[in-house]
């Protein structure tokens, strides 16, 4: 366990099922794909207001901008991108479901418009019907199969990008051009090169995180973010917060949160975490008991489009 400052997060908004991905836009607020209320919402980082500005039937995830201020947005269920333009309309942005098994999860979108996007690699929905209170992320034990990275271009040509992920969730990208993918299941970040058409090859463990936690317990990341200086803020579901792993892979500060953090993004030197007491659809979509909290940190996130 590396030694870090502590920070502590403070509540901004509530009434949230399950809040993932947040994603500054460029109107200054935080979009976060609320997965249970089916909804996209907009926050005002300062005030905590919230504008739902999108609904998806097939659960949203992840989120990310085009040059023209255009909202991809991940539709889980049905493994598809819809696009939002600025004047509100919506389409089909591209098709998944050749590529991917089980959901379609977290994306990352690059200033050139190339997109990748993870999955579960099984039905983890499916499975939560038959046995209700099982973990398959987090629990002892867990070791679903394992899932891929597709890439998809400015024309909504779909590519697998990479497979054998350990659950692929966070996804950022470091001024050196590598990918970074967070593998919740294996503990650990993973760094790619990227080649033609958005491929992703040289596999590196860009960080162990087995015991960066607090108490050097293991941290399961799940949703990432980076910030200027290369730091990658890592959600921690199991102990409540987030840690942030500077550029030689060891962890440098740590954000308290009053429950599990499941994602976590940047709005200048505010750090958005989106808490809540569980994944499992079974209890936090049947109570609004997500949080979006927020702390000062030091080192700001980068620009938005």
């Amino acid at each position: 366990m590396d030694e870090y400052d502590i920070i502590n997060a403070r509540t901004l908004t509530d009434g949230i099922h399950f809040a993932e991905t947040p994603t500054p836009g460029p109107d200054g607020r935080v979009y976060v794909s609320d997965f249970y209320a089916h909804e996209v919402v907009a926050i005002d980082v300062e005030t905590g207001a919230k504008e739902t500005i999108l609904t998806v039937p097939a659960q949203p995830s992840g989120l990310g901008w085009l040059e023209d201020g255009s909202l991809l947005v991940v539709s889980m269920r049905d493994r598809r991108v819809l696009r939002r333009r600025p004047d509100g309309s919506v389409n089909e942005y591209a098709d998944l479901s050749a590529h991917t098994e089980g959901c379609a999860n977290d994306m990352y979108v690059a200033h050139d418009g190339r997109a990748w996007v993870g999955d579960f690699g099984f039905d983890f929905y499916g499975m939560l019907e038959r046995e209700p209170e099982a973990d398959p992320l987090f629990g002892p034990g867990a070791n679903p199969p394992t899932a891929s990275l597709v890439t998809i271009d400015v024309e909504g040509t779909v590519r697998t990008a990479a497979t054998g992920f350990r659950f692929p969730n966070g996804i950022v990208q470091l001024s050196d051009g590598r990918l970074v993918v967070a593998e919740t299941v294996g503990g650990c970040l993973t760094a790619f090169d990227v080649g033609e058409q958005g491929a992703l090859a040289n596999r590196t463990v860009y960080a162990d995180l087995t015991a960066a936690a607090p108490g050097g317990e293991p941290i399961f990341p799940d949703g990432t973010c980076s910030d200027v200086e290369d730091g990658i803020w890592v959600s921690d579901p199991t102990h409540g917060g987030a840690v942030r792993i500077g550029p030689d892979g060891s962890a440098t500060d740590y954000v308290t949160a009053s429950q599990g953090c499941f994602a976590v993004g940047l709005e200048g030197s505010t750090l958005v975490l989106c808490t809540a007491v569980s994944s499992n659809p079974n209890e936090a979509g049947a109570s609004r008991t997500g949080k979006i909290e927020v702390a000062e940190v030091d080192v700001p996130g980068k620009s938005r489009i």
